[in-house]
């Protein structure tokens, strides 16, 4: 027998078990999945990012030598046809003293300068330029990229073994 003090819905009413709480719980878990799959994805976006950075450094300094080359009036003549990796000696200074007269003094600075650049500037960084058969110069800067430790300079596609390069040709 119903007493006056229930309402008629009450009689329709389930008791609550906890289905709402589980409900939140389902919830909060998709929730925390799509913000660990954000965060993977800033991380990608970051390191993609830099990859960007450190190739758009070896375009520049690949510019810069052929610059560097051409602004050399001899530089078409010999001085800057065999420049291999690493950083030289300084030689003469070309830029505090007046005594770079020669233009293979020149070329020697623009080598060091250009080297200290690509060190400074790219995980172990450094350069090559090369005279071709045809005339062509090619400027290569290579870099570790993947910061594993690699030592080559043949430019292969393992980046255990091989830096990264970036080569460029032109006429000088």
């Amino acid at each position: 027998m119903k007493t006056q003090l229930e309402s008629p819905q009450s009689q329709y009413a389930r008791p609550c078990k906890g289905f709402t709480l589980l409900e939140v719980m389902v919830a909060l878990l998709i929730f925390s999945i799509g913000l660990l799959g954000l965060a993977g994805l800033q991380a990608s976006g970051l390191q993609n990012n830099k990859t960007a950075d450190l190739r758009s450094i070896a375009i520049i300094d690949a510019h810069d030598m052929a610059e560097r080359i051409r602004a050399n009036d001899r530089g078409r003549s010999g001085d800057y046809d065999a420049i291999t990796p690493g950083v030289p000696t300084p030689g003469t200074d070309c830029i505090n003293t007046t005594s770079c007269t020669s233009t293979s003094l020149i070329a020697a600075w623009d080598n060091y300068q250009w080297q200290s650049d690509l060190n400074a500037s790219l995980p172990s960084g450094q350069g090559s330029v090369t005279r071709n058969a045809s005339g062509t110069m090619t400027v290569t800067v290579m870099w570790d990229e993947a910061r594993t430790g690699a030592t080559g300079t043949s430019c292969g596609n393992n980046p255990n073994v091989d830096l990264k390069c970036y080569k460029m040709d032109f006429l000088p």
